[in-house]
C-alpha cells in the first residue's frame, strides 16, 4: 500500500469509527447531528474503497478518476457552504480536504512533485 492510499486509509477510518469527535472538532458541538454524522460514515467508507481500489490497482487512470471524484466532492462542499449557513464551517473544511486528496492522487499519477 503507498503512502496516500494508506493516509486516506487512515483518514476513511477515523471518519467512520468517529466521526462526531471530528465534526465536533471542526464545527462545534452541534455539527455533530445524526445526519452529519452518518453522511461522514458513508464519506469515510468511500475513502476506504477508493485506498483498497488504489492500492490493488495502482494505475494512473485508477489515481485520476479518484482524483476527480475528490474535486467534485469539494465543488459539492463548496455549494453546502453557500446553501447552508449551520454547516458551513465544516463543509469548507471539508472541501479544503478533498482538493488536497484530489491533488495529491494526480499528483500521484502525473509524477508531479
Amino acid at each position: 500500500m503507498t503512502g496516500l492510499a494508506l493516509a486516506r486509509a487512515g483518514w476513511g477510518t477515523a471518519l467512520v469509527t468517529v466521526p462526531h469527535l471530528l465534526l465536533r472538532g471542526v464545527g462545534g458541538p452541534g455539527a455533530a447531528d445524526d445526519r452529519a454524522v452518518a453522511v461522514a460514515r458513508v464519506l469515510g467508507v468511500r475513502h476506504l474503497v477508493q485506498a483498497a481500489l488504489t492500492s490493488a490497482v495502482p494505475g494512473r487512470r485508477v489515481l485520476l478518476a479518484g482524483s476527480a471524484g475528490d474535486v467534485a466532492h469539494a465543488a459539492s462542499m463548496l455549494a453546502l457552504a453557500r446553501w447552508d449557513p449551520v454547516r458551513r464551517r465544516v463543509a469548507l473544511v471539508d472541501a479544503a480536504l478533498a482538493l488536497g486528496w484530489g491533488t495529491a492522487s494526480w499528483a500521484a499519477a502525473t509524477g508531479a512533485r
